[in-house]
């Protein structure tokens, strides 16, 4: 039998769970499903004398509205992205000054030289490429996948900012007491126009910084993405109190909550395999192909009841295999410490443990 999104959202407040990651297909009501959860834990009630502080912090398609262009059609050469008057930006930009944070995330998931550039009252946003010398740079419109990007970095920089005061454990002690009747983080589909390689490095971003919070704040993310499911998938199998689940609309409207089992309900350790497969035959390795094979890894122990992943690797220079993925498979904070150019050896052992998964565990090519 079929619920309301309401009732879904009572199933995930009363799931009690530290993480709870929710797949689901485009229109399946993530979103608003996201909205029902907020008016759950902060009903809209005139008449209520609540004066408590924020409880749920989200992101979702609404998020994105704060934000409008202006074109300049007039004379086409000020375009800036403009920001609608908010306590959520204001807190952002100019009570944290979290304008050089905003900027390194954004430029870490798009182009180290496309720079945003605040107005003096932060109500406007300019985009243009650094070209190196003291020479002017046209202000240029964005595509409106790094806008998606900006925004989410803008979010993304206040949740770093909150999980770090609400770690503080004595409330007497944080640096702000706005976050102090936070209880969640809903966050729906952050950006689904990045690419494979960014959307891997952005799920383990979330991933990381969720697992690096030690208060009570609990997390929702939802996707429509396979690929950034099963990563958060991978990243959070070894956290307590996480559960993961399938959002579906039923032909009469309904919806259901099905809880998933233990292994990921999609078969991308194939996928994996099949890319790394391909790049092994031409050659052409970069360093998030051992992202690829960290999944695989993760994967395949994962169905064959392994604790520890790196426990499938080959037995002699087993710490050494561990410590090469680990290192090429990490992400550094900012954007200029990442090497994209993979050696020579790295490719050989990427090679190696590629042919060893398949030949150890049975693995038939997934390459037609």
């Amino acid at each position: 039998m079929g619920q309301s999104l309401f009732e879904i959202a009572e199933n995930l407040r009363d799931a009690n769970k530290k993480v709870q990651l929710i797949y689901a297909f485009n229109g399946s009501g993530k979103t608003r499903l996201s909205r029902e959860f907020k008016e759950l834990i902060v009903p809209k009630d005139p008449e209520s004398e609540d004066d408590s502080g924020v409880k749920v912090l989200y992101y979702n398609a609404f998020t994105e509205d704060l934000f409008y262009w202006d074109n300049d059609l007039e004379n086409d050469t000020d375009r800036k992205l403009k920001i609608q008057s908010n306590g959520y930006t204001n807190w952002v930009l100019v009570e944290q000054g979290q304008e050089p944070n905003i900027a390194s995330h954004f430029q870490r998931y798009t182009n180290d030289k496309l720079t945003p550039k605040f107005n003096e009252g932060f109500s406007e946003i300019r985009f243009s490429f650094e070209t190196g010398d003291d020479s002017d740079s046209e202000f240029v419109k964005i595509s409106k996948g790094e806008e998606s990007c900006f925004i989410w970095s803008v979010f993304y920089s206040l949740l770093e900012q909150t999980i770090s005061v609400l770690n503080v454990a004595e409330e007497a002690e944080r640096e702000t007491d706005q976050f102090n009747d936070l209880q969640y983080v809903f966050i729906d589909d952050p950006v689904s126009s990045l690419d494979d390689t960014h959307l891997i490095e952005l799920a383990v971003d979330i991933a990381t910084l969720i697992k690096s919070s030690t208060s009570e704040l609990k997390f929702i993310i939802t996707t429509h993405n396979p690929l950034f499911y099963n990563v958060l998938f991978n990243e959070f199998s070894r956290v307590k109190k996480t559960k993961k689940w399938r959002l579906e609309k039923l032909f009469d409207g309904s919806f259901s909550l099905v809880e998933q089992p233990k292994d990921s309900p999609f078969s991308y350790h194939l996928f994996l395999l099949s890319e790394l497969e391909k790049v092994v035959e031409s050659g052409d390795i970069q360093k998030y192909h051992f992202n690829f094979l960290r999944n695989l890894f993760e994967k395949t122990s994962t169905f064959l009841g392994f604790n520890n992943w790196e426990e499938l690797l080959p037995q002699e220079s087993r710490q050494a295999y561990y410590n090469r993925i680990i290192n090429l498979s990490s992400h550094s904070k900012h954007n200029g410490e990442e090497i994209s150019i993979i050696e020579e050896n790295d490719k050989r052992v990427l090679s190696f443990l590629v042919g060893e998964v398949k030949r150890m565990y049975g693995f038939k090519s997934a390459v037609n």
